[in-house]
This record gives structure tokens, sequence and C-alpha cells, in this order.
């Protein structure tokens, strides 16, 4: 007698996503909400304690239209309580000197010379996944699935079906990537990308400071690359600024393997003293800066949004901010093909659209990323006045801020 292996277990969705760090959290909730059932898959559950091993201690600036979107999915009510506002971005230039750093000078924009509001709002990373395991089971057609992940993909003109690691099998009218850099699901779909090394890594931490902070994010021009200060709410009544240090990596290596003093000293020295003594208040992670953006954006049934389209360097808050522009352009052609999302028109508009604010934002990066770490005497001299001119002629100020604040 012939045995036949039982056949996969299968269910049906509109919507699979696929990576459930942040952005993918924020795309079940997006497309759940939106009335499309959603389901979302991550091996690893998120990490939503700041001591953990594995939590990210990086933090993140939601820009306007992020918190747009959040308004418009019903979630920004239940956020809002955990963010930092940020009234303003404080850019100082400076250079080492046998006495410390030298300051050349330093520029302020204001939040609400643009709107009558907060640049943005800033959050710890491992608290906004808190805040959003929170959320997503009230969101009734969204599902987050973890200890579950990725295997493989047949995809077709109607719906694509994908193998899950547990041998489950999902047939999805739209198959969203957010699996980051590294994206299984951009490998099995046979798509490259392409990839910008600097030599460069990022410290990220959360510091005490002895002066406040009064709401401004503070970037700190050296060589190496910036020294980011980005306010956070006071921590047992201390002003307390989340840090992104971008350093060569050797010397990024080195910051983080210092013992506590040191390290407290050298950050105090980086930070020009600008606000007073600082002292580590977290572990210290680290992340290598590149530039990376996948060759294509989407395919037969298939759209990469965040890490998996592209990666930026942590300069202007571009990073995370981007891949929600990514949410926001995908879900609003979701909701405008609701008789067939996934169509390969749809995801062409998609592609086409996001490749070009991508790209921008990309070169835009890059070069600044080149610019603001230049140990070089003239490229200093060009950063010294290239901020002068950005901050000081009004026309420029406004277009930086505009671009800074929404797709391009």
């Amino acid at each position: 007698m012939t045995q036949h292996a039982p056949k996969a277990t299968r269910e049906t969705v509109d919507i699979l996503v696929v990576g459930g760090g942040i952005a993918g959290m924020i795309a079940a909730a997006a497309f759940g909400a939106s009335g499309f059932k959603t389901l979302m898959i991550d091996p690893v559950p998120p990490v939503t304690v700041g001591d953990d091993v594995g939590s990210d201690l990086r933090s993140t600036a939601f820009l306007r239209p992020a918190r747009d979107l959040f308004e418009k999915i019903g979630i920004w009510d239940r956020l809002a309580p955990h963010a930092t506002p940020l009234e303003g971005l404080r850019i100082v230039d400076t250079v080492p000197s046998d006495d410390g750093p030298l300051l050349r000078s330093e520029r302020q924009f204001e939040g609400r010379e643009t709107a009558d509001e907060p640049f943005g709002w800033n959050f710890l990373n491992w608290h906004m996944r808190r805040a959003l395991v929170d959320i997503l089971p009230s969101i009734a057609l969204a599902e987050t699935r973890y200890g579950v992940g990725f295997k493989s993909m047949l995809t077709r003109t109607g719906s694509a079906i994908v193998t899950l690691s547990d041998g489950t099998q999902v047939e999805a009218k739209l198959v969203v990537a957010a699996d980051g850099r590294n994206s299984a699901v951009r490998e099995a779909a046979g798509i490259g990308v392409s990839t910008t090394r600097y030599g460069q890594k990022s410290l990220a931490f959360t510091a005490f400071h002895s002066l406040p902070h009064g709401n401004v994010s503070t970037e700190i021009y050296r060589d190496g690359g910036p020294f980011t200060m980005v306010p956070l709410a006071d921590i047992d009544g201390r002003p307390a600024s989340a840090i992104v240090w971008m350093n060569k990596g050797p010397k990024a290596i080195e910051l983080l393997n210092m013992d506590i003093d040191a390290f407290n000293a050298e950050m105090t020295d980086r930070s020009a003293e600008l606000y007073g003594n600082m002292e580590l208040a977290s572990q210290r992670g680290i992340f290598p800066i590149i530039t990376q953006v996948a060759d294509q954006l989407s395919g037969q049934r298939l759209a990469l949004i965040a890490e998996a389209a592209h990666v930026l360097p942590p300069i202007g808050a571009q990073g995370l901010n981007t891949s929600l522009n990514d949410l926001a352009a995908l879900l609003e052609l979701c909701e405008a093909n609701t008789h067939d999302i996934g169509n390969t028109a749809m995801l062409d508009t998609y592609a086409r659209t996001r490749h070009r604010d991508i790209m921008t934002r990309a070169k835009a990066v890059d070069l600044f990323n080149r610019v603001v770490r230049a140990e070089d005497g003239l490229l200093q001299s060009v950063r010294l006045l290239g901020l002068k001119a950005v901050h000081d002629i009004k026309p420029v100020r406004m277009g930086v801020m505009r671009a800074g604040l929404g797709p391009l």
C-alpha cells in the first residue's frame, strides 16, 4: 500500500508581512487596521526590555509624516505617551585642537518654523517594540506569529504561496518583505543589492548629561562622523539623551570595549561639553554603517520595504522614516486596488515612485556623510560653509526642512 505524505496546511490571507521588527510590526498594524487580513511572521520574538541581551539600543525620531500614518491607522494616541517631542535641531561644527574640541559654528533649526508643532517625536527602539506588542492584539485583522520564519516562496499571477519554517503554507495576494538588510525574501526572489561601505561603525546607547536638552536634538560634527544626541524624557529625574556616535570601525570598537570611566570622559570631550558631563546610562550597541539599495523594489506579488529595500546611514532621521514612506505609499496603493491588491501594475507604480525618493535620499545622505566625517581641511571648510548657507539663506533652510519631513 502506497502511503502519501500529508498535505501541508495552507491558510489564506490578503497580506503576509515577513519580518517582525519595528517596520514589520507597523506594517501589520497599518494593513490590519485598514481592512486587510494580515499575518506577520518572525522567527524571533521582539526584545522589549532595554537591558536584555539583544535589545535594540538605538532610538528613532519619527517625523510628521510618520505621525500622520500612526494617526490614520488609529495607534498614535497609544504611542504618544512614550514619545519625546523634538522642538529643534541644533547643528554644531567642531574640529579637534590641543585644548579639546574647537567650536567653529552652530545653527539651530526650529520645527515650528514650518508648522505649529515639533519636527518629530523620539522613541527608544526597544520601547517602541514594547508599545507595538501591546497594540497589535487589539487590531482584529492583524495576526502576529513569532517563532516561525520564511522558508520559500512560489509566485503566480493571482497570489503567492509561501512555505514557513514549520511547514505551514500561506497563500497571500501580496507578500511584504520587511525582513531586514539580509532579507531572505529578497534573496528568494532573486533581487540583488548595491552596497556602499564606509569603514564606519556607530555606537548606540543612552546617556545622562548634567544640563537639560530642552527637547532639542543636537548633531556635533567632527572627523569620523557625527555625534548625535536625541532627547529623551528624564530618567530618574536626570536629563538623558539617546546617542548615536559614528566613527571609523577600529575607533568604534575601541570605544565599545573601553571601561566606563574612560568612556564617559571621551564622550564628554566628543560632545564638546555642550550639555555638561556625560555619563553612560545603558549598554552599548554597535552597528556597521552602509548605504544599500535593492536593485528592484518589487516582484510578482512582492513588495520590498524598509531595510529589505534600503539601508541608510543614521543621519537626519532618514532611515526608519524612509521605511514608513514605503509603507504609506504601499498602503495607499492597496486601498486604491482593493479588488486585486498586489497586481503587477500596482507594484510597478510602487517600485517606480519609491525608487526615485529612495535614491534621492541615499545620494544626499551618502554625500553628507562623506563631508561630515572629513579629516581634510578643505572638506572641513566646505562643511562649515555649507552649514552656514543651509541655515542662513531662508529659502534654502525651509526647503531642506520640508525635504527632511516628507517625500521629495
